[in-house]
């Protein structure tokens, strides 16, 4: 009967890892050889990929540091004048989905249905946009340990206007630093989570962090090569994002890390155009990023491109008083390596407040 028992659990949690699920994203963290080298050697890059049902435009901008700046427009802002520059992933040239700051912070947002920010104890403090939240804390801070203070105090109001035909930003968040120190951010109810550590390899969307760890756990006893999940679910692109990473080779030559990551967010992505008969939900991937966070370089990754684009951030002027700075991503078709040349001044991005 407890064998029994034993293998029904088992199935239920099968099931639960294949079940089709709304709304992909995949962020995976490659981390190089760490055996006996200095830390800030080790390659890091944080692989993403942006999955959704309906076109989502997003531009690659780069602001300087010394900006003024307001969370939005309501009569109670978060203000702030930006400590670092950055760059950053804006769709809709309204909204900073991901970024990477000068320090080598890396903020990555995804998908995270059901999320509720707000409750009494936080109406009343400055409010600030999801909009412009990544940026705020990308602009403001150096490390990881930096960003889990500020949310921890929790003195904002996060509020953000609805996208695509009225669709809710849910969001949750991962975060990680150049000495590769990660945190995971959910809130619940207006209650802030905060899950840390060291080099925190895989999140993607539904279920919260510490479910989607125990449906790993799970896999990891089976063992993984021989059978991984393999839907487009959020818990199967976990598992396999996470297999995948412990199981390459892990080096700190970016000629070999970089394809790795690559392949493995080729492998955690959704077909594009790919659908459900039943489920028409289920989202195909869009575009994917790298935060080289050693070499301070971020690639961009449209899946309608022929390759890879990347700006280094050493290359570009982020001192106080320099240009905010494009590239229009519907004319990058055919550019791939450093496109650090192509960003030309443009207007700040209107925020979708």
């Amino acid at each position: 009967m407890k064998h029994r028992a034993m293998l029904l659990g088992a199935f239920a949690v099968a099931l639960l890892s294949s079940a089709p699920k709304a709304d992909a994203c995949s962020r995976i963290l490659y981390v190089g050889d760490t055996a006996g080298v200095a830390n800030d050697s080790v390659l890091r890059i944080v692989g993403r990929s942006l999955d959704w049902k309906t076109p989502i435009p997003t531009n690659v901008y780069t602001y300087p540091a010394g900006m003024a700046k307001v969370g939005n427009e309501e009569a109670n802002p978060v203000r702030w004048t930006s400590k670092y520059g950055a760059v950053y992933a804006v769709s809709y040239d309204g909204g900073i989905t991901e970024g990477m700051n000068e320090k080598g912070l890396v903020i990555n947002s995804l998908f995270c249905k059901g999320a509720v920010y707000n409750n009494e104890s936080s109406a009343t403090k400055p409010s600030i946009s999801l909009a412009v939240f990544v940026g705020w804390l990308l602009d403001m801070n150096a490390t990881t340990d930096e960003v889990v203070d500020v949310l921890r105090k929790h003195d904002f109001l996060i509020g953000g206007a609805t996208f695509d035909g009225g669709t809710v930003s849910a969001l949750h968040w991962g975060i990680t630093d150049a000495t590769g120190k990660s945190a995971i951010v959910e809130f619940d109810n207006g209650e802030v989570k905060i899950y840390e550590g060291q080099d925190i390899r895989a999140l993607t969307n539904l279920p919260a962090y510490p479910a989607m760890t125990a449906i790993n756990d799970y896999w990891e006893a089976i063992g993984g090569v021989h059978m991984l999940p393999g839907t487009v679910s959020s818990p199967d692109r976990f598992v396999r994002g996470s297999f995948f990473e412990n199981h390459v080779e892990h080096t700190n030559d970016v000629a070999e890390g970089f394809p790795i990551i690559r392949s493995i967010m080729a492998n955690v992505s959704v077909p594009y155009h790919y659908t459900v008969e039943t489920s028409p939900e289920v989202s195909s991937t869009q575009w994917r990023s790298y935060s080289n966070i050693r070499d301070l370089t971020y690639g961009f990754e449209p899946v309608s491109n022929l390759g890879v684009f990347f700006i280094d951030l050493k290359k570009v002027d982020l001192r106080p008083g320099a240009p905010v700075r494009r590239i229009d991503v519907t004319k990058t078709y055919n550019v791939v390596g450093d496109a650090t040349s192509l960003l030309k001044p443009h207007a700040p991005f209107k925020p979708m407040y």
